[in-house]
Parts: structure tokens; sequence; C-alpha cells
């Protein structure tokens, strides 16, 4: 299981890669996540990011009629999400390799 603090800071970038495939909606993110092995993403955090990004222009949201209830809010990539999700990438590899790097070293020693 990923602790929560590491988590929290790669999981917006993470929810903009998943909206980046495909339109979606809170649920089918968290399942996503889930099937990555993230584990089960309480609905009270995903849901306040996502509101987040849409605050920040960052996704756009439609709400479409559902088969099982009430209307689904889908999220897609806004340009400005886009150019998020670009930046998020190389910090991310960034850090990934500085951290392997370490790791490594003390592997050696």
């Amino acid at each position: 299981m990923i602790p929560s603090q590491m988590l929290k800071g790669v999981l917006e970038g993470c929810i903009l890669e998943i909206i980046s495939r495909q339109e979606t909606y809170g649920y089918e993110i968290a399942e996503t996540l889930s099937g990555y092995g993230f584990g089960r993403i309480a609905e009270g955090t995903i849901y306040p990011l996502l509101l987040r990004l849409e605050r920040n222009g960052l996704v756009l949201t439609e709400y479409r009629p559902s088969d099982l209830g009430p209307k689904r809010k889908y999220y897609s990539l806004s340009e400005a999400g886009g150019a998020a999700l670009r930046e998020f990438r190389s910090s991310y590899l960034e850090l990934e390799t500085a951290v392997n790097k370490l790791l490594k070293r003390d592997e050696n020693e």
C-alpha cells in the first residue's frame, strides 16, 4: 500500500494523465487508479482534486445522462491541463531519476 502522504504529491498529475486518455468521470478515475495499484482512493480525496482542477481551468466538464441514475459529470483535459500534464511528467521523471540514483547508490555501499 502506498502511504497517503507520498500519494498526495503525485495524485493530481496521475488524474490528469487518466483524463488525457479519454473523457471520464470520478468513479471511473478511482477505479482506474485502483487498477494500476494505487489502492482504494476515497471519494473525499478524488472529488476535491477534480474540483480544484476544474477551478484552475485544467479540465473541462460536461454533465451527461447515465443509465444507472443521475447525470454524471465527465471530465476532459483543457489546453492548460495538457500543459500542466507535460510539466508533471517532466518533473516526475526528474524526481524518479534522482530517487533511483540515491537508492541504487545505497544498495552499492
